[in-house]
């Protein structure tokens, strides 16, 4: 295997790494909340388990403002090793912590750690990969899939086995740890093309395309966590299905995710990667409604499902077409992106409860599908101007 395909896949592995990071302690959140006192001292409250997500996710975007004009200048090789050693702190913290406080902390860390990977990761990849941008993208991404999904198996096999979070934690530490190893063998490449200077952030800005794209991913993120957020909570509360197929409905949505991105990671140098977000946009917009307002529960839960497949390809292919566009934006741009695509992914599960509040959680949902009904024509507006000049 040459040293190009090699540290491919190690990029692939420290996705999985990333999901770890992001998605474990979720699963625990009703063991973790008896297992500290609170503020009533009778357990944690539920707005102490939602700022344990919340401190993870403020980690994760400052380590993606941070570290983008940091790996343009001391290259990407530093960042991917200590995301992952980030990860292991984060992890060893968190099983150890006496206190709330102490779990806070430790998630914070974990959130640093998942946000340089989610940072460098992608630009690495685009790298080395000039040729076959949207393939090796969506193939990168569909690892986040991949981990996340084997990440909730682990952890729902150690609460049926009885295994503690706290050793959860220590067992997942080997694949970041692993990681930090491999990566110190690797040689890593340029983020910008040889012989040529990196485009700064402010000229990017000021072109059109480069708006349209952060516009674009941000509309692809929103499309993304839309669905994945609230699918549970639908599946339950307004399909009326039980807790447990509520739960392997999001877990069939992140295997369809894992599909939808290695099928187009397959595909990508036959098919045209704008036309590929195109019928992603429009099949989403279709599945969302029908997932919203089918009066048969099993052919609702089942688009809500197929939406993660043609919604997959939204985020990395975007990311793959504005690298193409401008090879020489570095990881900066690339941190700007991945800002706005974690955006979307705040902004529409906060407007789904809106609507929620407001009607019910079927219209709720049913806003989602503004968000790739709007990417549609953008998406044809980015194809249409993409050979112009930059």
């Amino acid at each position: 295997m040459n040293s190009s395909r090699l540290l491919t896949n190690l990029c692939y592995a420290a996705m999985m790494s990333l999901a770890i990071g992001i998605n474990l302690l979720p699963i625990f959140l009703v063991t973790i909340q008896h297992a500290f006192p609170g503020t009533q001292g009778t357990g944690l409250t539920q707005e102490q388990l939602g700022r344990i997500g919340s401190v993870t996710f403020i980690g994760l975007v400052a380590s993606i403002f941070i570290t983008g004009p940091l790996a343009d200048r001391f290259g990407a090789k530093l960042f991917a090793i200590a995301g992952n050693i980030l990860l292991v702190a984060g992890l060893v913290v968190t099983a150890w912590s006496p206190t709330y406080e102490i779990l806070l902390c430790a998630n914070f860390l974990l959130g640093l750690g998942a946000g340089t990977l989610d940072m460098v990761l992608s630009p690495v990849v685009s790298a080395l990969n000039p040729d076959e941008r949207t393939g090796s993208m969506n193939w990168l991404h569909s690892f986040y899939c991949v981990g996340a999904t084997l990440t909730v198996l682990a952890g729902s096999a150690a609460l049926q086995f009885g295994i503690s979070w706290r050793s959860a934690c220590l067992l997942l530490i080997i694949l970041p740890a692993l990681l930090s190893f491999a990566f110190l063998a690797q040689k890593f490449p340029d983020l910008t093309e040889e012989e040529t200077e990196r485009t700064p952030l402010s000229t990017l800005c000021l072109n059109p395309w480069f708006i349209g794209s952060l516009v674009a991913i941000f509309l692809g993120g929103a499309t993304e966590l839309g669905m994945a957020q609230w699918l549970p909570a639908y599946a339950e509360l307004s399909l009326k299905f039980p807790q447990w197929v509520a739960a392997a409905g999001l877990f069939c949505f992140s295997v369809a995710m894992a599909i939808g991105r290695m099928g187009i990671g397959a595909l990508s140098k036959k098919v045209d990667s704008f036309v590929i977000m195109a019928w992603g946009c429009g099949l989403s917009v279709l599945l969302f409604l029908i997932g919203s307002f089918c009066p048969n529960g099993i052919c609702a839960l089942i688009a809500c499902v197929m939406a993660g497949l043609t919604g997959s390809c939204l985020w990395p292919t975007m990311l793959a077409v504005t690298a193409d566009k401008f090879p020489n934006g570095g990881a900066t741009m690339f941190g700007a992106l991945a800002a706005f695509g974690n955006a979307g992914g705040i902004f529409m599960p906060w407007l789904v409860g809106v609507i929620a509040d407001k009607s019910d959680l079927h219209y709720g949902l049913a806003i989602s599908a503004s968000a790739p009904f709007l990417m549609l024509p953008l998406v044809v507006y980015l194809r249409a101007t993409h050979k112009s000049a930059t």
